[in-house]
């Protein structure tokens, strides 16, 4: 099978859900000579992309969203060692959570991988995360980013929430803090005092380095 037609049965594959073929694709394609790097951003990102697509048009509900999610998952747990031996310096350190009342994580698994692909340590605190998980796990891991993330318009309320907590334990100064998620704008973001915000998974990275030189840039000054 060529290099071609490998990703782009990964791509038909994932977006059909089929968690066991991804897998063996993944993994043939790394013994055909594809590159992690090849397999993630031509393969799995733009297919979960056009899930995404899909379900922003009505053609996808968030059942197939799910499924193609979980298939991808797979995937990554193979590649996710391998991008990270690459030897890349590690950029920063990236805590991420999606917020109390919410259980969707599918776009947090896909900033996460490609957070870890572009040299982040990213420490995944899960789904379901109140206020008392944030702020242990910032004392814990002294994160440079804090990511967090909403699917549902009524627990983005959350977002505002944690940053008053964070305040509250003396913790807000001391991380940038990044909110996301389909109904999150960049006025919302705003208006809870996020620091960033991004629309989806690529946006996240190129923010969150921007941010981080920024801070850094600052702390020199």
């Amino acid at each position: 099978m060529s290099k071609e037609q490998v990703l782009k049965e990964i791509y038909d594959e994932t977006m059909l859900g089929n968690g066991p073929r991804v897998i063996e694709l993944t993994n043939q394609g790394l013994s055909e000579g594809l590159t992690p790097d090849e397999l993630l951003f031509e393969g799995l990102i733009p297919s979960l992309e056009e899930v995404g697509a899909r379900f922003e048009r009505g053609d996808y509900f968030v059942p197939e969203m799910l499924i193609a999610g979980r298939a991808m998952s797979g995937a990554l747990d193979i590649l996710r060692p391998l991008l990270a031996d690459t030897g890349a310096e590690t950029v920063g350190t990236f805590l991420m959570g999606t917020v109390k009342g919410d259980v969707h994580d599918i776009g947090k698994n896909l900033v996460n991988i490609m957070l870890e692909g572009a040299g982040f340590q990213v420490i995944d605190i899960g789904v379901q995360a109140p206020p008392e998980k944030f702020i242990d796990a910032i004392k814990e891991h002294q994160p440079d980013i804090v990511g967090m993330s909403a699917f549902l318009t009524t627990t983005m309320p959350m977002f505002k929430v944690n940053i008053h907590e964070l305040t509250k334990a003396g913790l807000r100064d001391q991380v940038i803090i990044m909110v996301g998620g389909a109904p999150v704008t960049q006025e919302y973001a705003d208006a809870v005092g996020a620091d960033g915000y991004a629309s989806d998974a690529s946006t996240a990275v190129r923010k969150a380095k921007e941010l981080i030189a920024q801070k850094r840039a600052l702390a020199k000054a």
